[in-house]
């Protein structure tokens, strides 16, 4: 298995090469074998390793090769190194299997497009980098990664780079995640100052040795680390970029959302829990970040209008109940949420791409509608990821991901009950922003005439994913109802167990009331969206009721609140600015050379007399120096 692991990156790698060299020159047929086939033989790898990895594990609990010396400066040594464990094992599965899907999508989605080799050497590159940040057995490759996929994202974010709208959003999402990627390279200095080295497993090793617990250097790092997360999975107050990352087409925000870019920064603070396990203080904002991320993305998802703007605040909120895992030190019941989610987001954007082609590219839900009896097989499938969304009880992977998260926000040791009731509330809005989006788009009248009809190649993925988001949980089932737990058991080879209370209630109480707040969310959005629509029209007409709605539609005014604080003093005074004294250095610079140049062109007039002189002043000048000398 150490044979094949450098595979795993280097095909999808190869297929952005070829693509980006040659893809220009080859038919469209080629580019999407290229394209989709590399990530395709990279999932083979990654089962054939997870299979090997489950049924005969390594004894040493991980399997490692070293590709290559990359550099050495003094004693400091980093090569690219690749490490599997049982983290990464699960990460890399979610990343080339659900990743092949998308490609596979792709290949007809995209067929139209101009652009279409550029579009998949992109998300070639998108994928190797992502592989590359969860396969690092160091925190400078990480970091390679994890600029990696920053730049794929914008890259395919502002992919039809021909509407300014496209291209504000691209340069919005790589500023933003700047923010956090800068305090995060400033974590790894300090880690490397106190530990001198980034080697994450000696890091791991050497950081309960050299920091006492709730240390401010520990804090410090662990929060810095933190910050870097924040920005890569769009947890407030970094989240801002990823509602208008959908500007990008539907198959590049299934990526982001589902395998790449926004589960990098759980991967982050999951792989270096042993730094944040020392830091209580940070465990406690990484908790209540991800509780109030939560509850700000369900609110704003419940009055969207756009499809892909409610998904994506759905992501941010469904990451964030990630966060609040690994803050309460349920690491295991983080990444199996992860592992669930990256399903039905995936078939949720997927079969919002198929809807909108087939729509004439309508965005907007209250302009489709009645699409239940038109697209059958596209309903069935939706409704699938969007029960696994609402985490419908007993029959969806969503349920079973997300009501360990729901118990220990409650019974873990560095849980409490503020936590879990804001955790409740958001499985309340999840149902029903999903209960709404669900009727509104496939029941009622139809608003827009369907213009085409997916093929195989769009079809089979949503098939995939929706079978998985139903059957994926059935791996690890609730203490309580069987005692089947395949998931946790593998990452406990990795992750630390989480740490209960004593004297705690009965679970299944607290699995009655989530089931009960979940029906209750899914009631009234049946109520307001199918049964008494007149409702939400009347309640709208109401000054403090669209006063919210409003609020909640902006996103809490995030975006206006960081324009009149941030943007606009800052471009004041680049405007004040924009002659200082540094510029008229370099001016007067350009102006010599200008002026020298406009001298020494009155020699180049095209007139052979003026040669002729030239010549012969040069020649006596030369002749008259060497009598004087």
């Amino acid at each position: 298995m150490n044979n094949l692991l450098a595979y795993i990156p280097a095909f999808p790698l190869l297929g952005f090469l070829v693509l980006s060299i040659a893809g220009r020159k080859m038919s469209k047929n080629l580019v999407a074998l290229t394209g989709a086939g590399t990530i395709c033989i990279s999932a083979i790898i990654s089962l054939v390793i997870a299979a090997g990895f489950i049924s005969s594990p390594p004894t040493e609990g991980f399997i490692s090769t070293s590709v290559w010396h990359w550099f050495t400066l003094s004693d400091f040594i980093v090569n690219i190194g690749l490490r599997a464990d049982a983290l990464s094992v699960v990460f890399i599965f979610i990343i080339t299997f659900v990743g092949a899907l998308i490609h596979i999508y792709s290949a007809e989605f995209m067929r139209h497009d101009e652009d279409y080799a550029r579009f998949f050497a992109s998300m070639n590159l998108f994928v190797c980098s992502m592989l590359l940040l969860v396969l690092a057995d160091n925190l400078v490759l990480l970091y390679l990664g994890w600029e990696g996929v920053g730049l794929c994202s914008y890259l395919l974010i502002g992919f039809w780079f021909k509407e300014p709208t496209n291209n504000h959003a691209a340069n919005k999402a790589f500023l933003i995640t700047r923010i956090g990627d800068t305090a995060m390279l400033i974590g790894l200095f300090l880690i490397f100052h106190n530990l001198r080295t980034l080697n994450i497993q000696e890091i791991l090793l050497l950081a309960p040795q050299n920091f006492s617990t709730g240390s401010s250097e520990i804090t410090l790092i662990a929060l810095l680390l933190l910050a870097g997360g924040m920005g890569k999975s769009a947890q407030v107050p970094l989240q801002t970029w990823l509602p208008d990352a959908m500007a990008g087409p539907s198959p590049v925000s299934a990526l982001i959302h589902a395998a790449t870019m926004v589960t990098a920064g759980v991967y982050l603070v999951a792989r270096m829990n042993a730094v944040f396990a020392l830091s209580p203080l940070a465990m406690s904002i990484v908790a209540v970040v991800g509780a109030v991320t939560l509850l700000l993305a369900g609110c704003s998802a419940m009055v969207q209008s756009d499809i892909k703007r409610i998904l994506a605040y759905s992501t941010i909120s469904q990451i964030g109940y990630m966060f609040l895992a690994l803050g309460v030190g349920a690491w295991t019941a983080a990444i199996f949420h992860f592992f669930t989610h990256a399903f039905f987001k995936a078939l949720l954007f997927l079969a919002a791409g198929v809807i909108i082609e087939s729509l004439h590219h309508e965005h907007n839900i209250f302009r489709m509608g009645g699409l239940k009896k038109s697209m059958p097989v596209v309903f069935v499938t939706f409704l699938a990821g969007a029960a696994a969304l609402a985490a419908l009880p007993l029959v969806t992977a969503g349920f079973f991901s997300k009501d360990p998260i729901l118990w220990y926000a409650f019974s873990s040791e560095k849980g409490n009950a503020w936590l879990w009731m804001t955790a409740l509330l958001g499985a309340f809005l999840t149902a029903f922003y999903t209960t709404r989006l669900m009727i509104v788009v496939f029941w009622g009248e139809a608003k827009t005439a369907i213009g085409h009809h997916p093929g195989k190649a769009m079809i089979i993925p949503l098939i995939i994913l929706a079978i998985l988001s139903v059957t994926a949980g059935f791996v690890e089932w609730p203490h309580n109802m069987i005692h089947l737990t395949l998931f946790s058991d593998l990452l406990h080879q990795q992750l630390p167990e989480v740490a209960l209370k004593p004297d705690l209630p009965a679970e299944s109480l607290f699995q009655l009331i989530a089931a009960l707040t979940t029906f209750a969310g899914i009631a009234l959005g049946y109520m307001l969206y199918y049964r008494k629509t007149y409702l939400a029209t009347s309640w709208l007409q109401s000054p403090s009721v669209a006063g919210v709605h409003n609020l909640f539609k902006s996103g809490w005014g995030f975006d206006h609140f960081y324009r009149a604080v941030f943007v606009q003093p800052f471009l004041f005074i680049t405007r004040i600015n924009r002659t200082d004294f540094f510029d008229r250095i370099y001016d007067g610079i350009a102006s010599l050379n200008i002026q020298l140049n406009r001298f020494l062109s009155l020699s180049q007039n095209g007139s052979l007399r003026w040669y002729v002189v030239g010549v012969l002043a040069g020649a006596l000048f030369i002749i008259t120096l060497q009598l004087l000398l």
